[in-house]
This record gives structure tokens, sequence and C-alpha cells, in this order.
């Protein structure tokens, strides 16, 4: 089985550089993704309140997928999500999210509330896990 690294344009390819890691990396018909915030630019900018973030952090994780030749977020088996603060607020617009962008899709979710996360004003960081035979095939990195 092959593996392919992926760094998404913008904040992506700049935490490569930077940080020297990948926004996703996929191993035949998977693909895992880094932990993603809610930055709303290259820059790292963040929204200013939690759900924002929260919603952010979800359209980041699909660009992640989308690059390394998924889907999106129908395809996710596995959500790790690490909160500063992991109150009701939080946990509501998590599960918003998850009826928003997976409605037929009940993947597994651990959920840690943590005192700091990589970035200055980060609040959330969303790390998943997804299953893409069909990509796979497209990316040249099926078993088959």
């Amino acid at each position: 089985m092959s593996m392919k690294q992926y760094a998404y344009k913008g904040f992506g390819k700049n935490n490569r550089k930077s940080h020297w890691y990948s926004s996703a990396v996929r191993t035949g018909d998977f693909i895992h993704c880094a932990g993603q915030g809610g930055y709303l630019d290259e820059h790292g900018t963040q929204p200013k309140t939690v759900p924002e973030q929260i919603d952010q952090a979800f359209v980041n994780v699909d660009i992640a997928l989308k690059d390394a030749g998924g889907s999106g977020w129908p395809q996710v088996y596995r959500i790790n999500s690490f909160h500063v603060s992991l109150d009701e607020e939080a946990q509501e617009a998590m599960v918003r999210n998850f009826k928003k962008w997976m409605p037929d899709n009940h993947p597994t979710w651990t959920c840690v509330q943590i005192s700091r996360l990589g970035g200055e004003r980060m609040w959330v960081e969303i790390e998943v896990s997804a299953y893409d035979p069909e990509g796979a095939k497209k990316e040249g990195t099926s078993k088959a």
C-alpha cells in the first residue's frame, strides 16, 4: 500500500512549510486528516466565537478531505475533537454541524477538553479519518 501526502492551498501549504506536517495523508482507501481549526485564511485568522470556529473547522476538514481526493464529510468514520472549553455551546455546535455535513452518517466521535491548542485564540481542532475506495483508485493509491 502506498502513501500520499497533501497540503491544501493557503493555510495547509503554509503549515507544511512552517510546521512540517501535511493537512491529510492518504494510505490506500483511507484518508487521515490532521486536526483542522477554524482558521479563515492562510494567515490563521480565527473567528471570534467558539460556534463560528467550529463551523469553519468543519469547512476546513471538508477542504482537506477533498484536496486528498475524497468526497468530503459523508466518508468520515472517525472524529476526534479537541476543545479549550467543552461546554454546552461547543457540544451543540458540533452536533449541529454533524447533522448538516453528515445527515445520513453517524461516525464515532471522541471529544476532549484540553488546556491549549496550537494557535493563538484557537479554541477547537477537529481531526478525522475517512474511507474512500473510489478516490484511492483515482489517486493511484488503491490496494486493488
